[in-house]
């Protein structure tokens, strides 16, 4: 199923995408997609809907955050061997972990905005792992059982206020707006490897990350169960599993670097294999 939450900021509806690509409302089934809709049972009361029965949803629609809730929003850093490479970084033994602010998450679609003395915002496609059952030391065989399924993430980073600033890396990677999620929810009955999906990002329709999920160093598994070991997860989790190659703090002319940051007016258009497609124009600072 792909899953999706649609509408206003703060009143987005329960809904999903049937087999024609038709948006369709659920708010007559559940009350939200999260943390309390993400379980395995409901999750298969849910696909065992007549889809063609619900109600038809016309018009275009904004989509939000295909989870209602996200009690943590988890990351890893440096974990494609292609990116840790251009990055000038070594592969690490073990995966990078910090968090994203949860104020951070938006709508797939929603504006960017660049942080006040932004000089180097980034970009960063990833796969991003939804958790649907609580997992605490689980092993990497248990693992897949608490995933409910998977998204897509930009990553969006400011890297001076991520490795110039002192301290973790989370100041620069939590910024309001900085954590675009969706469209969908798919679940993972629908994602028969998610180690071989393509995965790209463009900047202004020109292609800057091109690279699939197989150059993963830890997979899915893995970094359910090694999370699992340092915190609880929670139903409505989003880990976000690291970028391949491109961003634009890694791009060289001639061998040289010459980063390329963005800058109010840019776009950018993320797409996973099978998770669908975002798109976010990116804006400059306004206080709220």
């Amino acid at each position: 199923m792909k899953l999706v939450r649609y509408g206003k900021p703060g009143k987005e509806k329960p809904g999903l995408i049937d087999a024609e690509g038709q948006l369709r409302d659920l708010s007559g089934v559940v009350a939200d997609i999260g943390p309390d809709t993400l379980d395995e049972k409901t999750l298969k009361k849910l696909a065992k809907l007549k889809t063609g029965q619900l109600p038809l949803v016309k018009g275009k629609q904004r989509m939000g955050c295909p989870v209602s809730f996200v009690p943590q929003f988890i990351a890893i850093g440096l974990n494609y061997v292609d990116h840790a490479k251009e990055a000038g970084m070594p592969i690490p033994k073990e995966p990078v972990v910090f968090l994203k602010a949860n104020s951070c998450i938006q709508g797939p679609d929603d504006d960017v905005m660049l942080p006040k003395g932004s000089k180097k915002g980034d970009w960063e496609v990833e796969l991003g792992i939804v958790i649907g059952k609580k997992a605490n030391n689980v092993s990497q065989k248990e693992a897949l059982d608490h995933v409910a399924g998977y998204c897509v993430v930009n990553d969006v980073s400011e890297r001076e206020f991520q490795l110039e600033r002192g301290g973790t890396w989370d100041k620069g990677k939590g910024c309001p707006t900085f954590g675009p999620i969706g469209p969908w929810l798919v679940t993972k009955d629908e994602i028969t490897n998610p180690h071989k999906l393509g995965m790209w990002l463009d900047v202004n329709g020109q292609r800057m990350q091109d690279g699939s999920t197989k150059t993963m160093i830890f997979g899915v598994e893995k970094l359910v169960s090694y999370c699992s070991q340092f915190m609880t997860l929670l139903p409505g989790d989003v880990i976000t599993t690291g970028t391949p190659p491109g961003v634009g703090l890694g791009i060289k002319k001639n061998g040289k670097p010459a980063p390329v940051f963005l800058k109010p007016g840019d776009v950018m258009t993320v797409g996973i294999d099978g998770l669908g497609v975002q798109t976010q124009r990116v804006v400059a600072f306004k206080k709220a």
